[in-house]
């Protein structure tokens, strides 16, 4: 487990963004824990967050022209991470799409820079790989091309297939997708908190019902 990825469990948790107990997902299972970005919900948890996803970025090397945040939760991930660049000087464009095409003004379904170049989609998670796919036809249409993903978290579940969710679109699109933080290192950070490890049982149970165990983990 990366200090990255393990500084930003505790943030997450100190946030109340990851909590512990019985939640149901969109796929209709009972987790152990739930994680809501969006309660990363003031000026100063958006800017640290904006900050752990530059870092993740950088790290994964993946190489881009601009930014691209799906509506609704990839907004404020995509402003975020544009300005966290910014104060290290590197100047991104972003821009981000509306869920109805907007029939006045300028118009269209897409807000900030034109698309260009190689687009980076930014969000929080991915579970059926919905908004992720709908990212990408919207990118193609506009002549750019998609060259990775960036996540706040992997969850490393299955999805369609014995392939997790995340190595299905890395399989289905040819592009890297790279996160924060992965199940994996919850596992590990459980495994090494007292004040925690209660939970650890049911997270390593979870896991074996319904995620992936990748390589090197």
């Amino acid at each position: 487990m990366s200090d990255l990825s393990q500084e930003f469990i505790e943030f997450s948790i100190k946030m109340q963004v990851l909590k512990f107990g019985e939640f149901k997902t969109k796929a209709g299972r009972l987790s152990p824990y739930f994680f809501n970005a969006g309660l990363f919900n003031d000026g100063e948890s958006l800017l640290k967050l904006g900050e752990f996803y530059a870092k993740s970025i950088q790290q994964s090397g993946i190489q881009f022209d601009m930014l691209f945040g799906p509506a609704y939760k990839g907004i404020p991930l995509v402003c975020a991470i544009s300005i966290a660049f910014a104060r290290q000087g590197i100047n991104y464009p972003y821009a981000y799409n509306r869920k109805e095409a907007k029939d006045h003004g300028e118009g269209g379904t897409l807000v900030g820079t034109p698309l260009f170049g190689k687009v980076l989609i930014v969000d929080d998670v991915i579970s059926a790989g919905t908004s992720i796919r709908e990212s990408v036809d919207l990118i193609k249409q506009n002549g750019a091309t998609p060259c990775g993903v960036s996540l706040a978290l992997d969850r490393q579940e299955k999805g369609q297939t014995a392939l997790s969710a995340v190595q299905e679109v890395e399989t289905h699109y040819h592009i890297p997708v790279s996160s924060i933080a992965k199940l994996s290192d919850l596992f590990k950070f459980l495994e090494n908190n007292q004040d925690l490890a209660q939970h650890l049982h049911n997270v390593v149970h979870y896991r074996q019902l319904y995620c992936t165990f990748e390589n090197n983990e």
